[in-house]
Parts: C-alpha cells; structure tokens; sequence
C-alpha cells in the first residue's frame, strides 16, 4: 500500500512538473507573439506618421477615417480642431492658403505604448512653408509633435495630435540666494 502511495505521488509530481513546462512554455511562445505583435504596431504607427507627413507633402488635409470620433487636433499656432469632420475641412482650409507650398520632412518617432492597444508618438519633422500668405515665407524650422494613437478594431487611430515649432532652450540663470552669498563670504 504504501508503494502504491508513493508510486501515485511520484506520477503526480512528474504530472505536475510535465504541465508547468507546457504552461511556462505557452507562456513563452505567448511572450514570442506579443513581441511580434509590438513590432508590427510599432511599424503600423510609423505608417500612420509617414502617411500624414506624405500626405502634407501633397497638400492634403489628414482625413476624417484617421481620427477617432472624439479626436482633438491642436495646430502650432494653437488653433483647436475638435473633431474628425472640423480637422479635416480647417486643416484643408489651411492647406490651400499658409501650407500650399509646405514641405515637411520627417525625422522619427519615439513610441512607447501606454498599453497594448495605445501609444503616444513623439516625432519630430523639418518644416518650410508661409507664415502668412503672401508676405513671407517661414523659415525651415523644427516642428515636434505628439500624438495619441489608440487601437480600434486592428487599425491605429489618432485621438489627439499637438505640434508646437522647436526652439532652442534659453540658458538658464540661477540667481544666487542672499543666503547661498552669504554663506560663501563667510567661508
């Protein structure tokens, strides 16, 4: 009886032990997936920044199909677009006036997913186009933008799009305290 016991304890260890390695072992091939599942959103999201900015080059507004129902869309200037039907039709305005000559030139991502199915892209591009039309040109400059993508039904979306023009940072200047100044001199 007790070698049935122990026979009986040993096949359920061997048990035990043989589908713990075929769960440890999904659970890799798991991982596997979800890797090659983030490489192919994170060139999905590359498309999406590459598609606008050759879309720009051509003088096209973003289209509506682009945004979630819900998107917000903030210009360099700071003029607010707050829905797919408004970003296309004001970005479309503003394509054939300040932007009908405008090139943009993309420099590159950054996309750290918030989850697997949301991702903020930082990207920046080389600008050129007309301040105000027929006054003077804007200068190439460095634009950088953020977008808010969020995965609907296989298909990245944008919700929310910022872009503000890149200046070079100021230096900055520490005042020395009364306290700091004095505490030197009596060093």
């Amino acid at each position: 009886m007790e070698m049935a016991q122990m026979t009986k304890r040993i096949a359920m260890a061997i048990l035990a032990l043989a589908v713990g390695g075929v769960f440890r072992g999904s659970e890799a091939s798991g991982k596997e997936a979800q890797t090659a599942n983030r490489a192919d959103d994170e060139n999905a999201i590359r498309r999406v920044c590459l598609e606008r900015i050759e879309g720009f080059n051509r003088h096209e507004p973003p289209r509506a199909a682009e945004f979630t129902p819900d998107a917000d869309f903030v210009n360099v200037y700071g003029m607010w677009r707050k829905d797919p039907a408004e970003i296309e039709a004001r970005q479309g305005e503003r394509m054939e006036t300040v932007l009908k000559e405008a090139k943009m030139t993309f420099v590159g991502p950054a996309d750290p997913f918030i989850r697997p199915d949301v991702a903020i892209a930082h990207s920046d591009s080389r600008n050129e186009w007309d301040a105000e039309p027929r006054r003077h040109k804007m200068p190439p400059h460095r634009e950088r933008s953020i977008r808010v993508l969020v995965k609907e039904q296989g298909k990245w979306l944008t919700t929310a799009f910022h872009n503000t023009i890149v200046r070079e940072a100021e230096p900055l200047h520490v005042q020395s305290s009364s306290r700091t100044r004095r505490a030197s001199r009596a060093a």
